[in-house]
């Protein structure tokens, strides 16, 4: 005679599966939930170290004019400094304008991660201080992501498919890939994001969408729902499920 399970038996076996099958994708949701925390997490202890930086220094990090004071110097040629990688805490001075440039010529908005950890305010590095690819600035919990600080004062751009929306950002920090093409996390996710700490628009408020056109991403890749920088009514594209947005919080000092 040959025996086979019963159904009971057979029954047993399939609400076990579904429980494992159940519980690994719960496990995966709550990582990804923890993940997207330390986002608002690192960018909140960002700005208070920050100002901690300030309080003790009368300067921003990178901005600092008298860093290697405090550090040593990486080159004695300041428009050489600017450009040479540190694997230590030799640094470079920024020029003391109150402001975190990135302009053409300037690497503050990379010697801010420098001057930051060589004042033991933030973990990681050596960083270099420089455009390099690797440890110029703390990275993320998600993926190949990293932090990147900027000043762009006002954007007030003609309506068309430009990258960023029109509004004051001034200093900022950005969230997501180490390349032209920064898109880190989902149309919802970022709403989530946007909802719980500001106004839920990809276009207003402090936290605000990176990835809008096409210029990085095709049509399925959208964060928003227009690719017009001028359209400030724009929502975000929560139809989509693709990796289609990185994330600015503006005005953060």
């Amino acid at each position: 005679m040959k025996h086979g399970f019963s159904l009971v038996e057979l029954s047993i076996v399939l609400v076990i599966l579904g429980l494992l099958v159940g519980g690994i994708l719960a496990g995966k949701s709550l990582i990804r939930a923890a993940e997207l925390r330390t986002i608002v997490t690192q960018e909140q202890n960002y700005i208070s170290v920050t100002r901690a930086f300030r309080d003790k220094y009368f300067a921003l990090p990178g901005d600092m004019p008298n860093a290697t004071t405090f550090w040593g110097v990486q080159n004695a040629i300041p428009a050489t400094c600017k450009f040479t990688a540190s694997t230590s805490a030799l640094t470079c001075n920024g020029n003391g304008d109150g402001i975190v440039d990135d302009i053409a010529g300037s690497m503050e908005f990379r010697r801010y991660w420098q001057h930051l950890a060589n004042a033991g305010l933030i973990e990681g590095g050596p960083y270099t201080g420089t455009n390099s690819l690797t440890n110029r600035a703390p990275v993320g919990k998600i993926g190949n992501s990293d932090w990147t600080m900027l000043y762009w004062g006002t954007i007030n751009q003609p309506s068309s498919g430009f990258n960023y929306f029109n509004g004051v950002y001034n200093h900022l920090l950005l969230f997501g890939v180490p390349s032209t093409a920064p898109m880190i996390i989902t149309p919802g996710e970022l709403w989530n994001i946007d909802s719980k700490m500001d106004d839920g628009k990809p276009a207003l408020g402090k936290v605000v969408a990176v990835g809008n056109t096409t210029v990085w991403a095709t049509g399925l890749n959208y964060c928003t729902t227009t690719d017009d920088n001028a359209v400030l009514t724009a929502d975000y594209l929560l139809t989509s499920s693709n990796i289609g947005c990185a994330v600015i919080f503006r005005q953060v000092f």
